[in-house]
Formats: structure tokens, sequence, C-alpha cells
């Protein structure tokens, strides 16, 4: 039953990819942000996204929270469009004006030293952007990605990610982390985003209430003392975006995993805050 149900998904995404195609960019964008914010709440837990926003900001009510949601549903309405198009993000002089980097200098030091170091970010926006610009500054990047359930959709949205975004792409789990250290004993760069939960992380303070936080930028930080570069992007009114590459961070060797840990959640706490109405709330984030 399952697989009916994956497969007549993939059938309606290829049709609404289809149709992105015959529409163009700007038309697609705003008929799937229609449709994401018309349907999407149906599809997640709007209790657990409101108590989301409730932990991390108990000041808002209910009317302004709504907003931030109804916000947060067009913007991946958008996102999903984008993903037809992602060809031209990378390879359009038209479409890379539509991306404006700060603080580009950070990354050809980078490029400079040849040494990999740690980027960190979270699912702000279109986040792959992100990695798609790294890796076409000239870093040798490999990024972690989670397989989508859909076993017909995830080869297609594997292939873009290989092709268009970052051609190193490494299955989240224990043989992908081991994958993950040896391309960073080579000299590869790694992304990571670090704003999911996950069942095999350490308990971290994020937002004044535990949750479970990934460790592998710690575990990286603490064996190579790598250097961590904060990275996040965020979307214009007019649809531009802008990537902002945060100076690089050196940890002591004396900082425990936990010390680090925490200090990145405290890094990611503050991207949220400035933009919050970009980041996606409908995961449960504080399940324990």
């Amino acid at each position: 039953m399952k697989l009916i149900k994956y497969f007549i998904q993939f059938i309606f995404i290829i049709f609404l990819f289809l149709l992105f195609k015959i529409l163009g960019l700007k038309l697609s964008k705003s008929f799937s942000s229609f449709i994401f914010k018309t349907i999407g709440p149906h599809f997640r837990s709007k209790k657990i996204s409101h108590s989301n926003l409730t932990i991390a900001f108990p000041e808002l009510d209910e009317n302004e929270k709504e907003k931030i949601l109804n916000s947060m549903w067009a913007t991946y309405g958008k996102i999903f469009a984008e993903y037809i198009f992602i060809k031209n993000f990378r390879q359009s002089p038209k479409f890379k004006k539509k991306i404006i980097i700060e603080n580009q200098k950070g990354l050809e030091k980078i490029k400079q030293k040849n040494i990999p170091v740690i980027f960190i970010s979270g699912h702000f926006d279109n986040f792959e952007l992100m990695a798609m610009h790294i890796e076409k500054s000239g870093i040798d990047l490999a990024a972690i990605y989670r397989p989508l359930n859909n076993k017909f959709l995830n080869p297609l949205m594997e292939n873009i990610r290989k092709n268009y975004i970052c051609k190193k792409q490494i299955q989240k789990g224990i043989s992908g982390t081991k994958e993950l250290l040896r391309e960073f004993k080579s000299g590869t760069s790694i992304a990571l985003m670090i704003d999911q939960r996950v069942s095999e992380g350490i308990k971290c303070n994020f937002f004044g209430k535990e949750a479970l936080t990934t460790t592998i930028p710690a575990q990286f930080i603490k064996k190579f003392n790598a250097e961590v570069v904060p990275i996040n992007i965020e979307r214009s009114i007019d649809d531009n975006f802008k990537i902002r590459i945060f100076d690089n961070i050196q940890f002591s060797e004396n900082d425990s995993v936990e010390k680090i840990t925490l200090e990145l959640n405290r890094i990611l706490e503050k991207m949220i805050i400035a933009n919050p109405k970009q980041w996606i709330w409908t995961h449960n984030r504080w399940k324990l």
C-alpha cells in the first residue's frame, strides 16, 4: 500500500515539474507557493509547528505564529519549484545575479589554505544553494543528505543534487559518517545541517529546552582541531538570495563535545531569530 502511495506521489511531482518547465520560474513559484500554503498544513502537524514556535518564541500570540507558518509554507513552495530550475542557478549568468554573497573573501581564504573546514547551517529557505556556491567557489566539498522515504522520487533528487548542487553527496547514517571521515582526512571540507533531531545525538539546550543534537561537527573539531564556518541563506522580497559566510571559528582543544555542540546550537538560534519565517518549523525538533 505504501509503495502505491509513493508511486502516486512520484507521478504527481513529475507532472508538476513538467508543468513548471512550461510555466517558467516566476509563475511556477507563485503557483507552487499557493499549493503549499493551501495543502501543506494538512499534511504536517500544525500542533508540532505551533509547539515549536512557542518554545522558541514564547511571547508570540497565535496570529503571529500563523503568519510565520504561512510565510514558511509559501517559501517552501518556492523552493520546490526552484528544484526544476536548479541547473540554471548553477550555470546561467542571469540566475547567478540572483545570489548575493556576503564575505566571499572568507571562502577564498579557505581555498588558498587548502585545509578542510566544517561548514554548518540549517534548513533555511533554499538551503541547497549554499553547498552549490561553496563548490562553485573551488572548494572540495562533501555534503550529508537524508534520503527521501519515497523510493521512486529519491533517485531523481539524488541525481539533481549530485549533478547541480554538490557532487559528493553522502547518505546520512553510520556508513555515511565513516565516508565523511575518509573525505575529511583526504582534504575535503564537509557541509552539515545541524538543525534536525538525530536519535544518535546528545541532549543539548536549544532555545532553552533539551533537544537531541548531532555531535558530528564537535567530534571532527576535537579529532582534527578543525575550524567551523557557519553559513546561512536568506530570500529577499524580490526572490533574490543573500548567502552569508561567517568568519571561521576555532575552538579550544580543551572544549568538550558537549560545550562545542551547545555553542553551535547558539549560533543556529541566532540565525533562526534573525529570520524565523524561512526556517522549517514542522520538524519535531524537541522530541526526546
